[in-house]
């Protein structure tokens, strides 16, 4: 049995990056950039108006100065001849400054009578001009490799004239469910003795959440035979196989044995953490392999505190970016903690945090009300409300 730290620091470094591969920037979202995005154009692209106004030559302002309107300037649509002594051009924001104009008035200081505009009001000493390239300039790195593209990236790549862009490969994830209590969700009621399968749902959506892509969702039986032959078909599918349930050592407990003819080779078996210590990793038939425990809330914490971070470290993102510890004060007394760290669910209240009263493993209602982890050393004395402890969002 290792260490949670020991466990983190292998997760974070086991296999390589996965292969790469071109993507429109609309089927970009979440996807781990390969290579930099660089720009393909200045932006702005010419000096544009900052503000709606008119557009005038700045000799030609003076208090109540009067210009003649010669024309209109949109976004996309400038205005095509040159501003002259006394001229002025009706301009909106975007659009680009005509030649000859050095300068736009923001229209709330200037009145209009025809063709005439007449400055009334005070100028600024804002020219109110975006100059061209003032953003980036062609060739500038907007994005460097590594970078996810969230919603900010997305608007700059595509404000680069990126459309398409190299990507790191999503690692495909299969989950299986193993256990014959387990129903599909919504046929138990009709089914004594049996329960929903609800790990696996969870487990694919976090995977989700953290850049795999799921492949799959397999329920298998407490049948050695049935879950060897699922085995090679699995590991054939996916780059990551996540299996829940049967990893204690029970008499039907056959998550691992069914990767044995596959040539498992196990890296870690147990972590000294509360909930999930069966939690396990290896390889088989060159595929890694996560065990995750059947029990809910086990099951999706130690997701959260290994899977995530695999799922960074295969698709070429940061793992240490799903493991960052904030600190935060307990709104309320925390017990002292036994010889295994232990990972308290709890309630984030802005820069407090209330542990849950239920710890039960195998709670569902408490699961979906945590949303951070409290991180209890191993041997930690009982805490009293409003000491530091450390979190993470769940």
């Amino acid at each position: 049995m290792i260490s949670f730290d020991d466990a983190a620091g292998i997760v974070a470094t086991i296999g390589a990056p996965l292969g790469r591969e071109w993507v429109t920037l609309a089927r970009a979202h979440g996807r781990v950039l390969a290579r930099p995005v660089v720009a393909e154009i200045d932006s702005p692209p010419a000096d544009v108006s900052a503000m709606d106004g008119y557009a005038v030559r700045d000799e030609d302002l003076s208090e109540h100065a009067e210009l003649r309107l010669i024309g209109e300037a949109f976004a996309g649509e400038g205005f095509a001849g040159e501003v002259g002594a006394g001229e002025c051009v009706r301009i909106f924001t975007g659009a680009p400054v005509p030649v000859g104009a050095d300068r736009v008035v923001v229209q709330e200081v200037v009145r209009r009578e025809g063709d005439r505009a007449i400055v009334d009001g005070t100028v600024s000493a804002a020219r109110h001009i975006r100059p061209r390239g003032s953003d980036f300039r062609v060739g500038d790195e907007l994005l460097p490799a590594g970078r996810r593209l969230d919603s900010r990236a997305l608007v700059a790549a595509a404000g680069g004239d990126a459309g398409l862009v190299e990507v790191r490969l999503r690692p495909r994830v299969l989950i299986i469910g193993t256990g014959d209590e387990l129903a599909e969700p919504g046929t138990a009621r009709e089914h004594p003795g049996r329960i929903p399968e609800s790990v696996s749902l969870g487990v694919a959506a976090l995977a989700a959440d953290w850049g795999g892509e799921v492949v799959g969702r397999l329920r298998l039986r407490d049948d050695r035979e049935e879950m060897e032959r699922a085995a090679p078909l699995a590991l054939a599918r996916c780059d990551l196989v996540v299996v829940t349930g049967g990893a204690s050592v029970g008499e039907k407990d056959f998550a691992k044995t069914m990767f044995a003819a596959q040539g498992l080779e196990l890296i870690f078996s147990k972590v000294s953490i509360k909930p999930g210590k069966p939690v396990w990793l290896g390889t088989a038939g060159g595929t890694l392999v996560l065990g995750l425990p059947g029990n809910p809330t086990s099951a999706l914490v130690t997701a959260r505190l290994l899977l995530a971070p695999l799922l960074l470290r295969l698709g070429g993102d940061d793992p240490a970016r799903a493991l960052r510890w904030r600190d935060a004060s307990l709104s309320e007394p925390l017990g002292a903690c036994g010889d295994r760290e232990t990972f308290v669910r709890g309630v984030a209240q802005g820069e407090r945090v209330q542990p849950l009263a239920n710890q039960d493993s195998g709670a569902q209602r408490t699961l979906a009300q945590a949303d951070v982890l409290i991180r209890q050393r191993a041997g930690t004395p009982a805490r009293e409300a409003g000491d530091a402890v450390e979190v993470i969002d769940f």
